[in-house]
């Protein structure tokens, strides 16, 4: 790797920890959930025969993945009842608007795949674009399963956390449907494995409301063909 390369690589993890910490500031809890997800994926890339360097660059990719929920209002965030179709639309931008903000900083295009096709879905019903199978990069593939695990195992506002067998189950349910098989089978042998996989969650208080953001915000169309 020359020197270029390297003097990169380490601008772009000050860059991807600085919004890390934006995110830390703005919401602890999307914070600390950020960070169980980049632990988890991390493992799975080491289990699944990644390098320690691309583990690590996986890592750094999670501990932003939400940061287009910064420009979410706390209201939709934090709220316990079911989301209305308006506010469904509004929190399904978020990873459009994180890939945007990482556009906007140059950095390599992993980090910004990784981010906007985390919600992408193996048959095709995922979200921003409808991407299907392989046509999901791996990294965002295995980024989607160990989000959905520390979603499942972490008590919200609007649902209590799941044991660790539940979710396993809950994961291969959606196997094959929401997630790719070969992850879910990497990552279930990871939790038979290791009996303390699941990291701890600390309890915090709901954030108080913010006032919401204004200013017109990309759609998933516009973002990937630039009208």
């Amino acid at each position: 790797m020359g020197k270029i390369h390297i003097e990169k690589d380490r601008e772009t993890r000050r860059v991807l920890h600085a919004f890390a910490k934006s995110i830390q500031e703005r919401d602890i809890i999307t914070y600390e959930h950020s960070r169980r997800v980049a632990t988890y994926v991390q493992r799975l890339a080491r289990h699944m025969g990644w390098s320690r360097r691309d583990a690590r660059n996986l890592a750094s990719a999670a501990l932003v993945h939400d940061l287009g929920k910064t420009w979410i209002a706390n209201d939709i965030l934090n709220k316990s009842a079911a989301l209305s179709e308006e506010e469904r639309r509004k929190m399904e931008r978020h990873p459009i608007i994180g890939a945007r903000i990482l556009i906007g900083c140059d950095v390599d295009p992993f980090y910004v795949e990784t981010v906007l096709y985390h919600h992408e879905a193996w048959n095709g019903r995922g979200y921003p674009v409808g991407l299907r199978q392989e046509e999901i990069p791996l990294s965002a593939r295995m980024l989607s399963v160990a989000d959905v695990y520390d979603v499942l195992t972490s008590q919200r506002p609007y649902k209590a956390a799941l044991t660790k067998d539940a979710a396993r189950d809950r994961l291969l349910q959606s196997s094959g449907v929401s997630f790719d098989p070969m992850v879910v089978q990497a990552f279930v042998q990871l939790l038979e494995t290791h009996p303390n996989f699941t990291l701890p969650q600390h309890i915090y208080a709901i954030p108080p409301v913010m006032p919401r953001k204004t200013g017109p915000l990309p759609s998933p169309r516009s973002f990937i063909t630039g009208s």
